[in-house]
């Protein structure tokens, strides 16, 4: 066996998926925003926001190279649920990829800009709000602008996983032991 590494858009299922495969392999499961949160006492929201796109980065790379050394030290393979922008992360992406397979959980766009957007709130001056930074910093003035700048979003991203990714996994509207299932037939 060796670590499977989840990786896809936000709201994927990257954390939900890897805390059932953990259970059904018997394999400890890490979600890398929850070791950046739980290193810097901050969220990975928070961090991007007062630190950039670099901090962010580093902080992401750290708690990964962590991750790493701890896996290694325990002699130990592990189910991993990866941040939505790992994929723009090089220096987080060669210390993880050592460590096993990538696993790309591929959404359609619709329920993941639909899960987005439910986050989302409408601000005092109507436009929305709680968005992701990657839409946020475009100033969309409706949750319809806000779709429209995660379709080039989601676009691009989805290339990129493909391009990093060892395996593919289109998930399914089911129920989530379905897509579990499809998630260990392609491992």
């Amino acid at each position: 066996m060796e670590s499977i590494i989840l990786m896809g858009i936000k709201h994927c299922g990257k954390s939900a998926q890897g805390k059932l495969l953990s259970q059904k392999l018997s394999l400890p499961f890490y979600d890398i925003d929850d070791l950046i949160s739980e290193y810097n006492k901050m969220s990975p929201r928070e961090i991007y926001t007062s630190k950039g796109e670099e901090g962010f980065k580093e902080a992401e790379a750290d708690a990964c190279k962590k991750l790493a050394d701890l896996l290694a030290e325990k002699k130990q393979d592990a189910v991993i649920a990866t941040g939505g922008g790992i994929c723009n992360n090089k220096k987080a992406l060669d210390i993880l990829h050592p460590l096993g397979k990538f696993i790309f959980l591929c959404t359609p766009e619709k329920t993941a800009a639909d899960r987005i957007m439910r986050e989302a709130k409408k601000g005092k001056d109507g436009k929305p709000e709680n968005l992701p930074a990657y839409i946020a910093k475009k100033n969309p003035c409706s949750i319809e602008e806000a779709r429209t700048i995660f379709h080039d979003f989601y676009v691009e991203r989805i290339s990129i996983y493909e391009s990093i990714a060892d395996e593919k996994v289109i998930m399914k509207d089911a129920p989530k032991n379905v897509n579990t299932d499809q998630i260990i037939a392609v491992i």
